[in-house]
């Protein structure tokens, strides 16, 4: 065996350097040579041209990406409520006016009251362009606003929030939610709904129609529940129940929706009652499927047990059990054929309260009997569906707002309104004591 000194002479040897021994004389340590420093012109370089090569792909990253073209500005968390209406006012007046093009009528959101948690107006939301904006109801100050550089389809309200859909392309296939108090945003989707489409609240569901397509999504997360019609994309083909068919209007209650069908082996319109979340998105469940009597048909008005569709020649609201797709009643209205149009983005324009469902055929506005869907009385010569205030029927005219008593009909008398020439649909909605008219694309708040 060598000795320790033997050991240190080979060491020494090998690096050709002296080792040191520890005063207690342990084994000696060997000096590391000196470390390479990394600050060569070479390594600043090389680090130069990661930084910018970084910057650089930052940068496209941020230019390409939907953040650069949003603009959001949100508001505060509460707005005083707003005031309780117990009487019709005398007369109405404008008070503001806003460009809303891509609302199909008013939309007014609605919120939880703090006190009551019953829910009351809050905000009133104007779209144009691509700009969404939350107004006070009083005065059309605006609170949030919310833009993109895209063109807005359409916008319309669920669950206490603004509901905005974009174009990116041929479809309109970018859902943002937003919150109609302070117009942050929160869910986002991406969709394929048609051009032209309208968005439905049913209470869970919010429901984009069209003519050969529609989609279905749930609340809060707006995760896509059901598609329905001539997908773009089959994953699993032979599960939608008919294909080939063209649609027409679609109505909407709490956990079904009705829509018309015109399919190339049906020699009349049909209507189909959907679940609107069956246990898979690509299988529909339908509730029921019947061939109507007739053509030009449209779906007016779907309750839990009940479908109402509006036949021509000769003019009827046909009654069909939601269930069994079963003839309930037929009953004859004097509507004539020429309002017998598929109804602006499929959708029939009309309006429920607890007693009633108004109808706006084109020329006239039926109330039907929301237990039993028949028609109880008719006002004649309208320009709309409707809207109620302080417990009366308010029903748009060409002179300004008849007021009705809801259940008979009975005329209480017209409020004058200055439309300034329009004459075309008029579209109504309230948010507190202020009344609210879509007349085409702008929005006019009345008080």
């Amino acid at each position: 065996m060598s000795s320790p000194g033997s050991d240190v002479t080979e060491i020494e040897d090998v690096l050709d350097e002296p080792a040191h021994e520890t005063a207690s004389g342990a084994a000696p340590v060997v000096e590391r040579p000196p470390a390479r420093s990394w600050r060569t012109r070479a390594d600043f370089v090389a680090v130069a041209l990661i930084a910018v090569v970084s910057l650089v792909a930052s940068v496209l990253t941020w230019a390409f990406s939907d953040a650069r073209a949003t603009t959001s500005v949100t508001g505060p968390s509460s707005w005083d409520p707003l005031p309780e209406v117990t009487a019709l006012p005398p007369s109405l007046a404008e008070v503001w006016r806003a460009k809303s093009g891509a609302t199909q009528s008013p939309v007014v959101v609605l919120t939880p009251s703090k006190d009551t948690g019953e829910e009351k107006p809050s905000t009133v939301v104007t779209g144009d362009g691509g700009e969404v904006n939350g107004r006070d109801p009083l005065t059309g100050d605006v609170r949030w606003t919310y833009e993109r550089d895209l063109p807005l389809c359409v916008v319309s309200t669920g669950w206490g929030r603004a509901m905005a859909l974009y174009s990116k392309g041929t479809n309109c296939s970018e859902l943002t939610s937003l919150d109609g108090v302070t117009g942050e945003r929160r869910a986002q989707r991406n969709g394929d709904a048609e051009p032209g489409t309208a968005l439905l609240n049913e209470g869970s569901h919010l429901i984009a129609t069209g003519s050969k397509y529609l989609e279905v999504y749930r609340r809060d997360d707006l995760v896509k529940s059901l598609e329905y019609g001539s997908l773009r994309a089959i994953v699993n083909p032979g599960k939608q129940p008919r294909v080939g068919c063209a649609f027409g209007s679609v109505a909407v209650s709490s956990g079904k929706f009705a829509l018309i069908e015109r399919c190339p082996d049906d020699s009349s319109d049909r209507v189909s009652v959907l679940k609107p979340n069956p246990d898979k998105s690509d299988e529909p469940k339908v509730f029921t499927s019947v061939v109507t009597a007739g053509k030009n048909a449209q779906v007016v008005a779907v309750t839990d047990k009940l479908a109402a569709v509006a036949l021509p020649n000769p003019s009827r609201i046909a009654v069909y059990d939601a269930e069994s797709g079963a003839l309930v009643t037929e009953t004859p209205v004097d509507v004539p054929a020429a309002d017998f149009v598929e109804p602006p983005n499929h959708v029939a324009r009309s309006f429920s309260t607890k007693t009633n469902v108004f109808w706006f055929s084109g020329s006239k506005t039926i109330a039907l009997a929301l237990d039993t869907l028949t028609p109880q009385w008719t006002a004649e010569g309208t320009l709309g569906a409707g809207t109620t205030l302080a417990g009366r029927a308010l029903i748009p005219v060409k002179d300004g707002l008849r007021v009705y008593e809801q259940t008979t009909g009975q005329l209480v008398g017209t409020i004058r309104v200055n439309r300034e020439g329009h004459t075309g649909p008029v579209q109504l909605a309230t948010a507190g004591p202020v009344v609210l008219e879509q007349r085409g694309e702008t929005l006019v708040a009345l008080r």
